[in-house]
């Protein structure tokens, strides 16, 4: 089925940093060149920006509680508990394409994007269970990941950041999902990014 065109023009888009760092941040250059080259494409798109450097909900007691109960008999303080997760879980469900900076930091995704993934993989909102097992509930989504790493390979036996990523995506229903690498810059940092740039415009067009 052909999509409506001025559905793609008023596509929505969810930006997502996980770079701890302001500046200086490979991922975060690089994601600036793809969502600007995403927006011109379709100049009528809307941007939600999540910037996981300015600070995550953590899950704790109090969130494992309220998340285990009925919604319909959660308390305030359970509500209250569950705020920060439900606002992540209503920008990922707003979302068409879903544009993440990913950098690996020691072989892994950062802190905070473990975090920001333990907030919006919640049964009953994202996936469920089925007498067949889970089931994602976020499907029709496109996913692209900017990775940046200094030595590490994407794809190699020793990046555990990018198979987890993927998994956890499916997991929740989305399983169109695109890395673009700008991997080994300590190697050849130019080259690196070089290919990645190359990569976005590809992807954008």
């Amino acid at each position: 089925m052909t999509a409506n065109p001025d559905q793609i023009l008023r596509h929505q888009i969810l930006r997502i940093d996980a770079s701890m760092r302001h500046s200086g941040s490979v991922t975060r250059a690089l994601t600036d060149k793809l969502v600007a080259r995403l927006r011109a494409a379709a100049p009528k798109a809307g941007v939600t920006r999540r910037d996981l450097a300015d600070g995550v909900p953590m899950v704790d007691a109090a969130w494992i509680g309220a998340n285990f109960t009925d919604p319909a008999e959660r308390d305030t303080a359970q509500r209250a508990a569950l705020a920060g997760s439900d606002e992540l879980v209503a920008e990922l469900k707003a979302a068409d394409t879903i544009v993440i900076g990913l950098p690996i930091y020691n072989f892994g995704v950062p802190a905070a994007f473990k975090a920001w993934i333990d907030m919006i993989a919640r049964a009953r909102e994202t996936f469920r269970y089925t007498e067949t097992g889970p089931e994602g509930l976020l499907t029709g989504k496109r996913a692209l990941v900017v990775v940046a790493s200094g030595g590490v390979p994407v794809g190699s036996a020793v990046d555990f950041a990018t198979p987890y990523l993927r998994h956890a995506l499916a997991f929740i229903g989305i399983t169109d999902v695109e890395f673009i690498p700008a991997d080994q810059l300590m190697a050849d940092a130019e080259a690196a990014i070089a290919g990645a740039e190359a990569r976005i415009a590809q992807l954008a067009a």
